[in-house]
This record gives C-alpha cells, structure tokens and sequence, in this order.
C-alpha cells in the first residue's frame, strides 16, 4: 500500500484563487522571481473586481505540500492582462502552467475579454515556449525593463492573443 502511494502521480485541480491563498502564493512568487510580492499586494490585487486568478491543488496528497502554481490577471475594456503566474521549479514541464494559462484564457474570455497581454523575460525560453504554443505573439519590447538581483538588466516581451 505505502509503496503505491509513494509512486502515485500527482493530480492536480485549477480552482479560483481565494484571498487565503495569497501567503502560499506571495511564498511562490517570491521562489520565481527576483521582484518579490508580498501577501498583501496579492490581497490587494485579488480584492479587486477587475482581478482574477486560479491556484492548482494536488488532490491525491495525503500532506499538506506547497503550491504547486498559480496565475493572476486581471480584465478591463476588452483587454485582458496576466500579471504573474508561476509553477513551481519542480513541477516544470509537467503540463500545469498550461492548464493555469488555459483558465486564465478561458475566465477573460468570459469576462467579455477580446485580447490577452502578458510580458516576459526574453531570455525566459521555457515561457516563451508555453505562450507561443498558447497562440501569443509578440507584438513589443521594453528594453532593460528587468534587473535581477547581480543588476544585470533584459528586455521584456510584450505579447498578445486574441481571445475571440
């Protein structure tokens, strides 16, 4: 029995992010990124009636295990935006910053969204990756717009999908 569980894999559900998720996500995001949030910028964020977002859950843990990722965005006039998402290192490449990404298209479009922004690091490949199999083009640049923490500074991609 013990061994079976041990080599179970791990499902997971996209559910709504809730303003009491907003530490472990704050925890996440500060994992990912070098510009840090704290929980009360999420709370503040998601306390918004234009701000959106989903956290995945294991549902087959029997311990309580960090989150495994998250996607915040928000909508207005048409235009919908991802301001941040994350997946933890670990879980890279296993399909789940894609099912995040997937709701995220899907509550914009609901929302009466006709596009969908997000920037990203241009070197980030793994991410690039994702929003061009996502439908995203880049449509921009803003040079030097992210320094991490040695200040060396890259460009950012702004990229667009249309959601209609």
């Amino acid at each position: 029995m013990l061994e079976s569980y041990l080599t179970l894999k791990a499902e997971y559900e996209i559910v709504p992010m809730q303003l009491r998720d907003c530490v472990e996500v704050a925890a996440l995001h500060g994992e990912r990124f070098s510009r840090v949030w704290d929980d009360s910028e999420f709370q503040n964020l998601l306390s918004q009636d234009t701000t959106f977002g989903f956290v995945a859950r294991q549902t087959n843990a029997i311990l309580k295990k960090p989150l495994p990722g998250f996607v915040l965005a928000r909508h207005a006039a048409g235009e919908a935006e991802i301001l941040t998402v994350a997946v933890n290192a670990k879980l890279g490449r296993t399909g789940l910053g894609w099912r995040l990404m997937q709701a995220a298209l899907r509550e914009a479009r609901n929302r009466g969204g006709e596009t969908m922004f997000l920037e990203v690091d241009g070197a980030n490949q793994p991410a690039l990756g994702l929003y061009r199999k996502l439908g995203f083009e880049k449509v921009g640049e803003r040079k030097a717009y992210y320094v991490d923490e040695s200040g060396a500074k890259s460009t950012a991609l702004v990229m667009r999908r249309v959601l209609r």
